[in-house]
């Protein structure tokens, strides 16, 4: 199962053997029909209030403490009574009941027509001693106290919500005196004063952690959602409106999370709006909504993602279509995702941070679906990454089991749910080490499997999101989290239709925590044009022309700047121990690559500083070595753990034998890696072409190894081909080798190298191209260079010495094609000529 529960709470486990130790739960084995022991509600500071009718059918209220794992006995009826709604202050001095006195026969039958239905009280209970009756009314109440922050001292005033079924909202302002007992008394003999919170509302939620109360009036056309947050020093504010496209035709008011009345909610649930409004830390603000469907064998639902300014709404055509198991869809908030979930049916975690691909978002169904301990959707989500069953009396920690998400990664078949799982894997967990290895020796296993995204990119791009973004607020809008720019793929069984939608409103001054994240969230939305997001374009284009140019601008400041920043991101580079050096990645020049990294600082630091400039140009430049010596880690953290998955060793540089299958698989692995790297133009670690081209040599026969350096996918490095002719024989089939990789060196790095292979076919070499400089060089301009002297060698066939004649009349004339390649010896060039000419003869030359 993809979401591992665990059971924080449980009636049967945690009350049940506190009520028979103290002779409370004999009246427990009633009926079926009558519910005597469930949980009513759950309060900020993780405590459950509860109610069980005891021996004598009165009624209990407990409380549990989620810290202490303590039960508390809070107060007794001496009645059996239904209770709706019940709350308890921070303190724990002041009790809010609301319960059903009598149902409408009862009341016919005893002739109480004048008497109401429900009654709402104010109990105090630090010592239990007065009750104070709040409401008397017809319609059904709900209680909730206000929980000030932390570590204020709070005691002698409490405020309590209370709302009414008759679409209204009041607070209530309660003071307390204590006395020398440090007994809690209510002051106000009279009536307690009161404020008006809201009106006419349809739909309301309490977020119990942030104090705010999310609620639905109808206006005119449209449904518009609004908050008021409610603050420590007693005040509350509305603080956001948005309009919603949510037809509601229904007039039956919907509470979620102001306590739990099971009757109720099993009477009319399916009458009632089925929507919620979800939180992320990081400003995301969604409203999940339950469709109606006129397809039977069809669920639709829709998620307005207010954070980003449009709404998804998903089509589902299910697979089982029994009528009577089909519910209303359940969503959890789990802060990165909200599920939408249908038992027997399908899970979909979708993406709150990145929802614009549905390629993030993970669609399971059948056996990945299963959640054992939710089998119904009589569920809510009081806290962040909590569930509580409202049938059971269970309260769950939800998360995503890495395990079940590494088995539904390998398992996987389609593109989508690979990307899905991937970017899960990275960016929910961040960075787990064991989990890290293990998604990259799938990623080496399934190379050629993902067809409509490259794995080695998403990784790097991912992983590098998710160690630098939480260092800096905002950081997340301008650094890439994915090297898709579209998806255009399906997901079997699922259409989803994306329309835009306008921005909410703010009404906040110097509000910190989420409604900052939020703004600023809203802020990236409306100035997303040019996107935020840094990108490759100019890099990669800047670096092409100064590889181009680089005998022409080799000396001007601005490479000498750049290069400077190479030399910072190699010294910010975490030290490598010895077990890292398992790798053989050598601390090596590398033009190419030094260019290629002091280009990306240069530029990532520039688009850092067109949006983060309260950051400050000092945390700027930290960023953004971090950025890019993090990057050269990650590609060196792959190298090291498919080294040490295919057991190679330190040895890869002995050229005398071939390689293995696991050099071989390396050798693939480091090719795509190279590949992606080109298409995200990222700076390689240095000697990773060294690396790459000694496994080529190893590995490939001698005509693919060319054909690979022919099509640039081999590079050949100064450190490798100097190994390469020193340490190989003179053989024939090392020759040709030789010879092969001799002929494709860049002139200067031929110049550095040649002078390590002391064998004719060399010297022939260096003769020929000499000879075909000076050849080409015949009608140019005279140079006067001083000719240096030279010692002819006598030498009894004619062709040659017709060409040397030649070679120096040439050279009489002050034609000299080496003024940049330094000096040759003419006197080389001849004795050369000749052994190469005896040798194609079958002469033997001494």
């Amino acid at each position: 199962m993809l979401l591992h529960l665990v059971a924080e709470f449980d009636l049967q486990r945690d009350v049940v053997p506190w009520l028979a130790a103290r002779g409370w739960a004999a009246a427990l084995d009633t009926s079926e029909n009558s519910l005597v022991l469930y949980v009513v509600n759950v309060e900020r500071n993780g405590k459950i209030i509860y109610t069980w009718k005891g021996n004598q059918r009165n009624t209990h209220i407990g409380l549990y403490d989620l810290q202490t794992k303590q039960n508390e006995h809070l107060y007794m009826f001496e009645r059996d009574l239904r209770i709706i709604s019940c709350s308890v202050n921070s303190e724990r001095t002041l009790l809010a009941v609301s319960f059903r006195q009598y149902t409408e026969e009862e009341r016919v039958s005893r002739l109480l027509q004048s008497v109401s239905k429900y009654l709402t009280l104010l109990i105090e209970i630090h010592p239990i001693n007065n009750v104070r009756v709040l409401k008397a009314v017809d319609s059904c109440v709900r209680v909730q106290f206000l929980y000030p922050a932390e570590g204020r001292n709070t005691s002698t005033k409490s405020r309590l919500l209370v709302v009414s079924e008759d679409k209204y909202i009041e607070q209530f302002d309660i003071h307390v005196v204590a006395d020398e007992e440090h007994k809690v008394v209510i002051q106000n003999s009279g009536q307690l004063p009161r404020a008006r919170v809201v009106d006419d509302l349809i739909w309301a939620q309490w977020d119990m952690m942030e104090q705010r109360l999310f609620y639905i009036v109808p206006k005119e056309s449209k449904t518009t959602l609004k908050c008021v947050q409610f603050y420590p020093d007693e005040n509350f504010n509305s603080i956001l409106e948005s309009h919603l496209d949510i037809s509601v035709n229904d007039t039956q008011l919907k509470l979620v999370n102001f306590g739990y009345d099971y009757c109720q909610d099993q009477d009319v649930a399916s009458k009632c709006l089925n929507l919620q409004v979800f939180t992320s830390k990081a400003g995301g603000l969604c409203v999940c909504s339950s469709l109606a469907s006129d397809i039977p064998d069809e669920i639709r639902y829709s998620i307005y993602f207010l954070h980003k300014g449009y709404n998804k709404t998903f089509t589902v055509s299910l697979e089982r279509t029994e009528s009577h198991q089909l519910k209303e869809v359940a969503f959890m908030n789990l802060d990165y995702y909200v599920a939408a979930y249908l038992p027997g049916q399908f899970l979909h975690l979708l993406n709150i941070q990145h929802p614009d691909l549905l390629c993030y978002s993970l669609f399971l169904t059948g056996e990945d679906a299963r959640i054992d301990m939710l089998q119904n959707c009589s569920i809510q989500s009081p806290l962040m990454s909590t569930v509580l069953d409202c049938h059971v009396g269970s309260m769950y920690a939800v998360s995503i089991s890495d395990s079940a998400l590494l088995q539904f990664l390998q398992n996987s078949k389609r593109d989508s749910e690979r990307l899905a799982a991937l970017h899960c894997a990275l960016l929910y967990f961040r960075c787990i080490e064991d989990l890290e290895m293990q998604i990259i020796w799938w990623i080496s296993e399934n190379l050629s499997t993902c067809h409509s995204f490259d794995p080695i990119q998403e990784f790097i791009i991912a992983s590098l999101y998710c160690r630098m973004c939480p260092e800096t607020h905002n950081l997340d809008k301008l650094l890439p989290y994915t090297s898709l720019l579209d998806w255009i793929g399906i997901i079997p069984g699922v259409i989803c239709a994306t329309d835009i939608i306008s921005l909410p409103v703010l009404k906040f001054q110097n509000s910190k925590g989420f409604w900052e994240k939020l703004s600023s969230n809203l802020e990236s939305v409306k100035y997303a044009e040019p996107h935020l997001h840094y990108h490759n374009n100019v890099l990669r284009r800047e670096w092409r022309n100064l590889s181009e140019e680089r005998e022409e601008r080799t000396t001007t400041a601005y490479l000498r700047n750049i290069f400077e920043n190479a030399k910072k991101v190699l010294s910010h580079l975490d030290s490598w121990d010895s077990e890292e050096r398992l790798v053989p990645l050598f601390q090596e020049e590398d033009y190419q690559q030094q260019l290629l990294m002091g280009l990306m600082v240069a530029q990532l630091k520039d688009h850092l500083m067109r949006h983060l400039q309260y950051v400050g140009k000092k945390k700027i430049d930290q960023i953004v070595l971090d950025y890019v010596a993090n990057l050269l880690n990650l590609v060196h953290r792959i190298m090291k753990e498919v080294w040490r998955r295919y057991e190679l060793h330190s040895r890869i540089f002995c050229f005398d034998e071939r390689g293995s299958t696991g050099e071989f698989a390396v050798f693939h692995i480091m090719s795509r890696i190279l590949e992606a790297a080109n298409g995200m133009c990222m700076p390689l670690p240095p000697g990773f072409h060294t690396l790459h081209l000694g496994l080529g040599v190893r590995c490939l026969p001698l005509h693919t190894l060319l054909h690979y350096i022919d099509n640039g996918v081999l590079h050949l490095t100064e450190t490798c081909v100097r190994k390469l002719l020193k340490d190989l024989d003179d053989t024939e089939k090392n020759e040709k080798l030789k010879f092969s990789i001799v002929m494709r060196l860049p002139e200067a790095l031929g110049q550095k190298v040649r002078q390590f292979w002391n064998h004719p076919i060399n010297a022939n070499f260096i003769a020929r191209k000499y000879v075909k400089l000076l050849l080409e060089k015949l009608g140019n301009r005279q140079c006067s260079r001083p000719i240096p002297e030279r010692l002819s060698v006598p030498v009894e066939f004619l062709p040659l010495n017709y060409l040397t004649n030649m070679l120096a009349e040439i050279e009489n004339q002050g034609v000299h094609p080496y003024e940049k390649q330094g000096h040759v010896n003419v006197r080389f060039v001849e004795e050369t000529a000749l052994k190469h000419t005896m040798t194609l003869l079958g002469l033997k030359y001494s």
